[in-house]
């Protein structure tokens, strides 16, 4: 799952996951995590590479759909468009925690978040316009939708996640490659965010901890039925200039008779 810490901008830049990592200090998290199978950087360095590839497919197709909104000066619903690549650590983590084959094929057939995505939208309906416009397209194919705007999860927490398959065309073949995509609003997303840091701040008093959760369980609900409003505002907004429009159409000319 892509974590709530990101950066202000409205871009990232992705570096190779491994790029960072000298041969000493991957070879010390091979160790720590009894991840043998991992023991060749440069297998797993030609694998992330593919997962590299799929989430630019996946953001150039968001990022296409981003312009043409601006270039046709149509009310866009993607605000901004967030992205990463697991870090070695964190996958070798995860695996180690679920009791998975610590391998490069125990990676590739059981994580299906190493590429993430986070789309910020303004509205519930972007939300859901834009994750469609994504599902549509010919090359995209979904494997597993969680719906926690319309199931929230126990601590309050609302995203859509859209788990889908891209094909990376490589010299020697295309390879479908899974990208993690969540949707969810500004709302969502800020509180995502405090959320997170609260429950990775390793400072915290368990007692502290537990109060603040039930306060940001309280603001999730406030928030829910604040943007549940702010919707129906904007559906009538919506509603309004498409029945203006329609109006002028009714009034101007069908034809226009010329005589000399």
């Amino acid at each position: 799952m892509l974590n709530d810490e990101h950066p202000s901008g409205s871009r990232q830049a992705v570096q190779p996951v491994t790029g960072s990592l000298s041969s000493s200090q991957y070879e010390s998290l091979i160790h720590k995590f009894g991840a043998t199978g991992f023991s060749d950087q440069r297998s797993l360095e030609a694998l992330m590479q593919v997962y590299s590839g799929a989430m630019r497919e996946v953001r150039a197709k968001l990022e296409n759909l981003d312009e043409e909104f601006s270039y046709r000066s149509l009310p866009n619903p993607i605000h901004h468009i967030e992205y990463r690549l697991k870090s070695v650590e964190s996958i070798l983590g995860k695996l180690h925690r679920r009791g998975l084959p610590m391998t490069l094929e125990g990676m590739r057939n059981n994580l299906r978040d190493i590429a993430g995505i986070r789309v910020i939208c303004n509205y519930i309906d972007d939300v859901y316009s834009v994750s469609d416009m994504i599902s549509r397209q010919s090359d995209v194919n979904i494997l597993r939708v969680k719906d926690y705007i319309k199931n929230p999860k126990p601590n309050g927490y609302r995203s859509l996640h859209v788990i889908l398959t891209v094909p990376v065309f490589l010299s020697d073949g295309p390879h479908v490659t899974p990208v993690e995509v969540q949707f969810r609003t500004i709302a969502m997303d800020y509180w995502a965010s405090l959320e997170h840091e609260l429950r990775y701040k390793n400072n915290i008093p368990d007692k502290d901890i537990a109060r603040h959760s039930a306060t940001l369980l309280a603001c999730a609900h406030e928030l829910a039925h604040v943007e549940g409003q702010m919707d129906g505002i904007h559906h009538d907004i919506e509603a309004d200039a498409r029945k203006a429009l329609e109006e002028t159409k009714d009034v101007l000319p069908r034809t226009i008779d010329v005589r000399v």
